[in-house]
């Protein structure tokens, strides 16, 4: 049902499995669970969204768009074959729903029980700040991660090495004086990243700016981030854009990115727009090489199944995909559950938006002080091991920031 705007959608989270996903302030949230399931991949969510969605009995006085009705939302592992972390699947009781000035209330009740009446509830108290963090390396601290990405590029340029590019991550382990809540992170990213897309399920919070992919109405929409640099001094933008729209390293990382998303949307699509070269996209921390490729869907395929076949792109595992898969495997070090995985929501239509869940952490669900945090580099042939540390501490700035742990970066790798 229409309801008036309900001002700040973060602000009515309240419980560890309320989900969130916002930019701009637009967006939805979630509140309680009606239904939900842990799965091993991306095709078994698909297949349990639509039997669920084909039993549905939906009565709406809000016109028809994306978002709006049912909708579950979703967080995907990186890779199921290497992780010790299910996939999640959740679909609200409550869901608020805000989108072009228009705001709607969704409840969803069992066939055969009682109707309830869609009430907004009154907005969550503020959730406590979880005081001072200490952070340090979850395994590898800087110089040994460094000396994996130097055997990666060993690897690379080997003649008979088999790979061209390997997406390689690394993993903080943060640890606060009180319980960190996700409704408080939450805020802090969307505050200082309003452009991202603040989103939270299952304990995975965080601030992407790489949108995997939005279907709405037969069209179909993928951001490609590939390529960084570390942005400090406002008055040097023009210089550092300048520099990596020029940087071979990160124009050739940027090319098999965008290379690995079309090839992916091409058998589903009728015609596709992909940009000759890339923008320079610009956040508070960092520049990154951009492209938004565009398609235009055939048949009925919905927005789950469609990032199923996207995921893992180039941005975030590496080309060839399957000799990637088993580098990450070798060298990273650590279990990336579902970082870097698709993570956002699909409604009953199968339209829907999946970001790469990157610029995030996953709370611990078993201890409310600790949380993991998580960045990853592309490593090409090119790559300098010390530049890539350096691209990592900058991907690793908006939790630290918003955790208020950012001094505790070098100080935590020197522990180690």
């Amino acid at each position: 049902m229409p309801i008036d705007d309900p001002g700040d959608l973060l602000g009515y989270l309240s419980g560890a499995s309320d989900v969130a996903w916002v930019r701009r302030g637009d967006g939805l949230v979630g509140l309680g669970i009606a239904a939900s399931v842990e799965v091993d991949g991306i095709d078994a969510g698909a297949d349990w969204w639509a039997a669920l969605a084909a039993s549905v009995e939906h009565s709406s006085e809000v016109p028809d768009a994306a978002g709006v009705g049912p909708v579950a939302f979703g967080s995907f592992t990186f890779d199921p074959d290497n992780t010790a972390a299910r996939s999640v699947l959740v679909v609200p009781r409550l869901v608020i729903g805000r989108r072009g000035g228009r705001s709607w209330l969704t409840s969803i009740w069992p066939v055969g029980g009682p109707a309830e009446a869609p009430v907004l509830p009154p907005a969550a108290p503020d959730a406590a700040d979880p005081g001072l963090v200490d952070v340090r390396p979850a395994d590898l601290d800087a110089d040994g991660w460094a000396r994996e990405v130097g055997r990666l590029v060993d690897q690379i340029n080997s003649p008979d090495g088999g790979l061209a590019k390997v997406v390689l991550a690394r993993a903080l382990l943060g640890r606060a004086e009180r319980a960190i809540e996700a409704r408080w992170l939450a805020r802090r990213l969307a505050s200082a990243y309003p452009t991202c897309w603040t989103f939270h399920v299952a304990g995975l919070v965080g601030a992407s700016p790489e949108m995997l992919l939005r279907a709405e109405g037969g069209l179909a929409t993928s951001r490609v981030l590939a390529g960084t640099i570390r942005r400090s001094d406002p008055s040097q933008d023009a210089a550092l854009a300048e520099a990596l729209s020029g940087s071979g390293k990160d124009l050739e990382e940027h090319r098999f990115a965008v290379d690995s998303v079309a090839d992916a949307l091409r058998p589903f699509c009728s015609g596709m727009n992909v940009p000759d070269a890339p923008f320079v996209l610009q956040l508070p921390n960092v520049m990154h090489l951009a492209s938004d490729v565009t398609a235009v869907m055939t048949g009925a395929v919905s927005s789950l199944r469609l990032a199923g076949r996207l995921h893992p792109s180039a941005a975030v595992c590496g080309t060839p995909t399957a000799s990637a898969l088993a580098a990450i495997a070798a060298h990273e070090h650590l279990d990336r559950g579902r970082y870097a995985g698709p993570v956002g929501w699909t409604d009953l239509r199968g339209d829907g938006e999946w970001a790469i869940a990157l610029r995030c952490g996953q709370l611990d669900a078993a201890d409310p002080h600790a949380i993991t945090l998580y960045a990853g580099c592309g490593v090409v042939g090119r790559s300098r091991p010390d530049a890539e540390v350096a691209e990592t501490h900058a991907k690793l700035l908006p939790m630290l920031d918003a955790l208020g742990a950012r001094a505790a970066l070098s100080a935590g790798d020197a522990r180690s």
